[in-house]
């Protein structure tokens, strides 16, 4: 077999064999007859330049028919100008997304666009045939620019979420399928079917010129089974191509012997029940040994865990397998092989915060799923807090866990009318059209192909009816993020929604119950790889400003002018990085009356997370926190309060865990492959001075994929519990939904709903201010703006204020955004819920009762299981 650099996921690269423990994207789209992008080993040429307007001069004159190679050599400042630009014949599918989709439809000899990556301004030409070229190959080094990642270790693909992609891209779709749910959940399947079928039938049939190696093909449909949750069927195709490999190449089957630990330990967790009933077993650090009742997999995990560090002792992604692979043994952390341990010592808490118990399906919410969204809102305005589910499945449809008030959710998905509505990495709500319930948009088509959004309105009687086309949302877009916000103060909501493959878009809400895309003109359509659009008046000027975070790139600050026109100030704001951004949001961390922003890197790496918990040099950039300094900028204070850390979040949302006033973080953590497993972190905010990590104390640290995320008062006992969407981007990876109930403290608190009047109904934007009084002096202040929290995940829209253990009353201020008028209350009672309208002279008292999660469900389930 001939060595080949191949792709990890979505930006990871790593030298190995042709069995690419990568994507090999490849073999399998060459192998199907309804492929669309261009022929493996294609080949390509590359010029790349510092500007976007000069890659448009290197264009104009490459269309006026100067040679590519020629302009490539005296231009290009990609390692390939010596060669004229030469990449050689490879596969595009090894290629940066953003050069794949470039690459979509271009034919031999023809230019495609002009790409943005890492190094530059690129722009790509399909070689002719007979062309010539003496490049053979391209090296690491020369791969690098094209694929990102630099000296970044990335966990290897073992969960087939790329191939089954591949498959369901190439498929063949009616005109107007991505409108239409059922047909997008029919191509998905459709597509996994036929692949497997027709992979399966070329090896069992004889072989042809041209066909991959029978080894590739076995393990590509070994990864397409392990999409699925069939770890059997992996497992036997991928231990016939390692024997092969230590036949031929021994070298070759290293990577082999870390994957089929990872397919046996994912394995042993399915057939144990892990990640349909996982109690505490998927907690780390554990709080006691627990054994599998079924270890045998467990233990074929470890041997070949074993072998590989044999070879590659230092391998902390390994070492970290291997080390959860003794926890389903029972024997973590006493068993471990001393120089492969990573001890327990290294994730204690400094502080207690008290154990957080999931009593999720003691509730009702026994719900197992994979990755998706998350609101929590009273959507039945009955003052209890409702719970509304979205999946990345594109045949699972959205769930409405309807509150009983005694502790228990019903599934009330069929009444509310939501049957037909399917898929939805994410979701956000607002009441758009003002009419005082509660309504809410599905996103769709991030990390895959645009599709359709879904504005779902609320019908004020229990039920709910889509009303994107009539409201003028029925655009395909590949998004899973987008925010609500007033940009004009007219009192109606509009809609910024981000990207992945294309320009973002701002909807302007014209009142009527429509939109109008008002991108280019408000000058907010820039193409990236957006992960999170979260919006925040930044410079308190009464108008919501935007910040989009960017997968592959700079991030952006989209200052607003007050004239539904924007500014890109994030250069001069300084909050353009990390280079690799997902989850974002503004929160005023310190209470200084100024929105402060935090935003998270993304590299799906186990090896950088490791490192960063034991204190080694990272390679990957860290999150980053950025101080409000109140002059349109803002300081990079990461360092000073404990957040130079690498993780890899993609749900993460913050809320006040302790109700001392201040909001901490909750992150969950993952990427699509069965290797990545690294615990949620809970960060507990210390007086808005520094970060500390709480996760083993709270016992939250869930080692499976975090997706939404949001903090809730859900038993009306004046804490905030915490609630995720637990589970990966492969049906292999559904996992049960966690409701964490908050064990309490002896602080107070105050839950605030407030109603806009000529303000947006949501109050969204509007800011509050509660002064802390104590022996009648005002001993501090503390602020919030409504809005649902972080990026990927919404908490409700009714503010849950912590107020700490010193307080006889309160003082509260209210500005509210299109009258900028201000509302004051003083002395006002505390532990108690209130709702205040826009102009109002007083406040009204809403009488609550507080009841425990679980109810009568969670005795039963204690006595049964003491």
């Amino acid at each position: 077999m001939r060595n080949t650099i191949v792709r990890c996921h979505a930006a990871g690269w790593a030298t190995g064999s042709a069995v690419c423990l990568g994507c090999t994207l490849w073999a399998l789209v060459s192998l199907v007859a309804f492929a669309q992008a261009p022929s493996p080993n294609t080949g390509l040429r590359i010029l790349v330049v510092r500007s976007a307007a000069d890659a448009d001069r290197m264009l104009q004159r490459l269309k006026h028919g100067e040679d590519f190679a020629s302009l490539a050599r005296e231009k290009s400042i990609d390692a390939s100008a010596s060669d004229g630009g030469s990449l050689g014949r490879i596969d595009p599918a090894t290629l940066r997304r953003e050069l794949r989709d470039a690459l979509q439809g271009v034919k031999p000899g023809q230019l495609s666009g002009i790409v943005q990556i890492p190094s530059g301004f690129a722009i790509l030409k399909v070689v002719d045939d007979s062309e010539p070229s003496d490049k053979k190959a391209l090296s690491l080094q020369e791969m690098l620019p094209l694929a990102g990642g630099g000296s970044v270790k990335y966990s290897p693909n073992v969960a087939g979420a790329p191939e089954a992609d591949a498959a369901f891209q190439a498929y063949p779709k009616k005109p107007g399928w991505e409108q239409d749910l059922r047909a997008i959940c029919e191509a998905r399947r459709q597509s996994l079917a036929r692949t497997v079928e027709r992979l399966d039938r070329l090896l069992d049939g004889p072989g042809r010129v041209g066909s991959p190696d029978p080894s590739q093909m076995r393990y590509v449909v070994g990864e397409l089974q392990a999409y699925q949750g069939n770890m059997g069927e992996t497992i036997s195709r991928w231990e016939k191509t390692y024997k092969g490999l230590l036949a031929d190449q021994p070298d070759a089957a290293l990577p082999m012997e870390e994957a089929l630990g990872v397919a046996y330990l994912h394995k042993s967790e399915m057939e144990n029940g892990a990640y349909t009933s996982p109690g505490d077993r998927c907690i780390f650090p554990p709080r006691q040994s627990q054994a599998y009742p079924k270890t045998a997999d467990s233990e074929t995990a470890i041997r070949y865990f074993l072998k590989y560090l044999q070879k590659k002792p230092d391998d902390l992604e390994v070492k970290w397998l291997l080390n959860l692979a003794y926890m389903t043994l029972g024997k973590y952390p006493a068993s471990v092989p001393a120089g492969d341990l990573i001890p327990p010592s290294v994730f204690v808490s400094k502080e207690s915060v008290g154990h957080f118990s999931d009593v999720a399906k003691a509730a009702g919410l026994d719900l197992v799923s994979m990755a998706g969204g998350l609101i929590v809102d009273d959507f039945d305005n009955d003052g209890l807090l409702d719970i509304i589910t979205s999946s990345y499945n594109m045949c699972e449809h959205v769930h409405f866990f309807h509150n009983n008030g005694d502790g228990t959710f019903t599934d009330r998905s069929a009444q509310a009318g939501l049957l037909d509505e399917l898929g939805g990495l994410n979701m956000i709500q607002a009441d758009y059209n003002n009419d005082g319930c509660m309504d809410f948009l599905v996103l769709r088509g991030g990390w895959q192909l645009p599709m359709r959004m879904s504005l779902v309105r609320n019908n004020c009687n229990g039920t709910f009816t889509d009303v994107t086309r009539e409201a003028g949302l029925s655009q395909p877009v590949a998004t899973q993020t987008a925010a609500w916000a007033d940009i004009d103060n007219d009192g109606n909501l509009d809609l910024f929604v981000g990207n992945e493959r294309g320009t973002a878009h701002l909807f302007r809400n014209k009142g009527d119950g429509t939109f109008e895309d008002i991108s280019h003109s408000a000058g907010v359509d820039a193409s990236t790889f957006t992960k999170a659009v979260v919006t925040a008046d930044i410079d308190n000027d009464g108008y919501p400003d935007f910040y989009i975070s960017n997968l592959n790139g700079n991030n952006l600050l989209y200052h607003n002018n007050g004239n539904r026109t924007f500014t890109e100030i994030g250069a001069k704001a300084g909050v353009q990085q990390p280079w690799t951004s997902f989850a974002a949001w503004f929160f005023d961390f310190d209470n200084d009356g100024l929105p402060d922003l935090f935003v998270t890197s993304y590299y799906m790496s186990v090896d950088e997370v490791m490192r960063s918990y034991l204190g080694m040099p990272h390679n990957a950039e860290t999150l980053k926190l950025y101080k409000n300094l109140g002059n349109g900028n803002f300081r990079d204070v990461t360092k000073e309060v404990g957040l130079d850390r690498v993780f890899m979040p993609m749900g993460a949302n913050f809320g006040d865990m302790d109700n001392d006033g201040f909001l901490d973080i909750y992150m969950g953590m993952g990427n699509p492959s069965y290797a990545s497993m690294t615990p949620y972190v809970l960060l507990r905010n210390k007086e808005g001075k520094s970060f500390v990590d709480v996760t083993e104390a709270s016992g939250t640290g869930d080692l499976h994929k975090g997706h939404g995320v949001a903090f809730a008062d859900l038993d009306n006992d004046g804490d905030e519990d915490i609630l995720t969407v637990t589970g990966g981007a492969v049906p292999g990876d559904a996992h049960a939904f966690r409701l964490y109930e908050n064990p309490g403290n002896g602080n107070h608190w105050l839950s605030l709903h407030l109603v806009g009047v000529k303000s947006n109904r949501s109050a969204i934007g509007a800011r509050i201010k509660v002064d802390v009084i104590v022996d009648g002096k005002t001993q501090r202040s503390i602020y919030r703006t409504v809005g649902s929290g972080g990026s990927f995940g919404a908490s409700p829209l009714q503010q849950h204020i912590g107020l700490g253990e010193s307080v006889e009353k309160v003082n509260i201020e209210i500005w509210w955004p299109a009258s900028k008028s201000r509302q004051t209350f003083s002395n006002v009672s505390i532990d108690q819920f209130l709702e205040i309208k826009e102009f109002a002279k007083d406040y009204s008292k809403l009488e609550k009762r507080s009841f425990r999660l679980g109810g009568l469900n969670r005795q039963a389930a204690a006595e049964v299981h003491p």
